[in-house]
């Protein structure tokens, strides 16, 4: 096994510290594990399209009027 030396903030470091008395695991054990999940995970997974947070909602209007992206009527007092 290799051995990697890094810097970081003393605040992370607390934070680290604090973290690892309250798991009851050794500082290096914490730092594996949160790498290996964070390089598990794949990038794009981090990227949440408008689409994403709404695909729930997507099909859920029923009978809407066919004209109501072309018809002027229904866009009456919109933004008032």
């Amino acid at each position: 096994m290799s051995t990697l030396t890094l810097k970081m903030p003393d605040s992370l470091l607390l934070r680290l510290q604090q973290e690892s008395r309250l798991r009851r695991v050794s500082k290096t054990a914490l730092i594996r594990t949160a790498l290996e999940k964070e390089l598990k995970e794949p990038q794009d997974s981090k990227e949440v399209s408008c689409y994403d947070l709404a695909r729930d909602l997507a099909g859920s209007i029923k009978r809407l009027p066919k004209d109501i992206a072309t018809n002027p009527k229904y866009m009456e007092g919109f933004g008032r």
